[in-house]
């Protein structure tokens, strides 16, 4: 094999153009996290002041995020290469549609924990750290999807799961170390899966960088190449709790406090999914088609099983967790089929998922607080007092089910449509069934906490008017609300940036070329933006994609 300098000019290695002021928006998210993280651990002693310039960090973080999903949708794929040094040498982050766009949902999802924090988590806990926790999980987050560099993917995976041990573990009670020890153990297993793939890749290719690896992919034998991406995608799809490695995600969402189990539900698994993506439609589209079939019945049984374990279930976060694992399984179709409509229907439910499930598990904390208990069989009565909350739940029911008119519609008919356009009826029925069983799920809570009376004795506590405006979970929650219906209501925007994410992952020459310039030796100049491809419409032809 070819040294990996046989076709770069080493003396020409440190001599990229200095980085604008737009550039440093790549890093910029990374850098607002690890400083206002380490302020507000220096502040632990003073929870005032901490809370306030944790809050003020997650604003920022979301600032910046804005900018720069919308320098990237104006100006294409950005790059940014630490210290200067030539690509496939040094550190390289590069954001498409797909980086950008998962960026800014981060930080809507981490301002929002934060707001509902503000009410939910006392001065105790925050002493001991979640704003630092919360900030290193946030950046974690957003560097896993900007990186153009695979091991730099493992690292950044590694700090945004130091920050989910820390505030899963917050207040040390049994059932939280207990949930921790389950969720560590799995995670740690596919880590190791991830390195070992990482290891084989290296020594494979010689490179680490994404865009240099893609390049070559088409060079290296089939055998090797298709091992690899068999232990990324068990490695990812245990970090997504697909099935059959799904178990410790509803074993460890409901045990920390709400607004932490918010945002790992709308975060943690989309970072998984994220990395599948990248990994099989970037660098290695063509053995996409070898596991086609594999992912298809992967993602059949994850939105299935994770329907039906919702419907079991009688506690509302236990039930919320089985339906994040029902709809990484509608992420894992849109990849099995691999077609523009079936990417831009998974781009689609993901933004949505990030949003939703963060709301769901916002207002099952309320109504657990209203109504004093997580229980199905215990809970009722939440209608005549709280008639606005129960507004706020059926909307929410109706996106999660994906209901007109609200977010989860389109996406899900953008999947049917993808799986019935080459002929993949099984899955197209997985889809609905799971939607069917689901809508079940969500209206069954929804009546028993909402339309049944409250139990005899329970006295459902009655707020003083105008106390709801001023509860900054309130505020969060019906925020988050507003997305989805905003989304359903209007959802062309919303198409059209994820019709912009399928035809960039469906097109890699892109992403490479956003590194090495259209010539394939030399990067393009930090100055220089790559220019945006043309949104792919709404609805394209499934042949332009593999099938399972």
């Amino acid at each position: 094999m070819a040294s990996p300098a046989a076709d770069i000019d080493l003396t020409q290695v440190f001599v990229l153009p200095a980085p604008t002021g737009a550039d440093w928006l790549v890093v910029a998210p990374l850098a607002i996290a690890f400083i206002f993280a380490a302020l507000t651990l220096m502040m632990r002693k003073d929870v005032a002041r901490q809370s306030a310039i944790g809050m003020t960090g997650l604003a920022l973080m979301l600032v910046v995020d804005i900018a720069l999903f919308m320098d990237v949708l104006a100006n294409g794929t950005a790059t940014m290469a630490m210290g200067r040094w030539l690509p496939p040498y040094g550190i390289i982050f590069t954001v498409d549609m797909l980086g950008a766009t998962f960026a800014l949902v981060t930080g809507i999802v981490g301002l929002a924990a934060g707001l509902y924090a503000l009410k939910e988590v006392n001065s105790t806990e925050r002493r001991y750290g979640f704003f630092p926790f919360l900030l290193m999980m946030l950046g974690g987050v957003t560097t896993a999807f900007v990186t153009g560099d695979i091991f730099n993917l493992y690292v950044w995976f590694e700090v945004l799961l130091i920050g989910s041990f820390g505030l899963l573990i917050l207040g040390s009670t049994r059932g939280q170390i207990d949930a921790t020890t389950k969720y560590a153990f799995l995670n740690f297993l596919a880590t190791a899966f991830f390195l070992i793939a990482v290891a084989y890749m290296y020594g494979l290719f010689g490179t680490l960088n994404m865009a240099d690896i893609a390049r070559k992919s088409a060079t290296v034998d089939q055998g090797p190449r298709v091992t690899i991406a068999a232990l990324f995608f068990f490695a990812f799809a245990s970090k997504a709790a697909a099935f059959p490695v799904n178990f410790w995600l509803p074993a460890s969402y409901h045990t920390p406090r709400i607004a932490v189990s918010a945002v790992f539900a709308g975060l943690l698994t989309k970072v998984g999914v994220y990395a599948l993506l990248r990994v099989f439609l970037t660098l290695f589209p063509d053995n996409r088609q070898d596991l086609a079939v594999v992912i298809g019945v992967v993602a059949a049984l994850t939105m299935l099983l994770g329907a039906l374990g919702a419907l079991a279930q009688t506690d509302m976060r236990r039930l919320l967790g089985y339906l994040i694992i029902s709809g990484i399984g509608l992420l894992l179709a849109g990849l099995s089929l691999a077609s523009l409509t079936g990417l831009s229907g998974t781009a689609f439910y993901a933004i949505h998922s990030m949003i939703v499930m963060t709301a769901l598990y916002m207002l099952v904390g309320i109504m657990g607080e209203r109504g004093g208990t997580f229980d199905l069989s215990q809970a009722g009565g939440l209608y005549a007092r709280f008639p606005a909350l129960a507004v706020i739940a059926f909307i929410l029911a109706l996106a999660v089910s994906g209901l007109p008119p609200l977010s989860g519609l389109w996406p899900k008919i953008l999947l049917v449509k993808a799986s019935i356009d080459v002929g993949i009826w099984w899955l197209a029925a997985a889809i609905l069934t799971s939607g069917f069983v689901t809508t079940i799920a969500i209206m069954r809570m929804f009546a028993f906490a909402f339309w049944r009376p409250a139990p005899e004795g329970v006295d459902l506590p009655q707020l003083p008017r105008g106390e709801d405006l001023a509860d900054p979970r309130v505020v969060a929650l019906v925020a988050l609300t507003l997305i989805s219906v905003v989304a359903g209501v209007w959802p062309e925007p919303f198409i059209a940036v994820s019709d912009r994410i399928a035809f960039e992952l469906s097109n890699p020459s892109g992403y490479i070329d956003a590194v090495y310039g259209p010539d394939g030796l030399a990067p393009t100049p930090a100055t220089e933006a790559v220019p945006a491809p043309v949104p792919a419409p709404a609805v394209a032809p499934a042949a332009q994609g593999g099938t399972p």
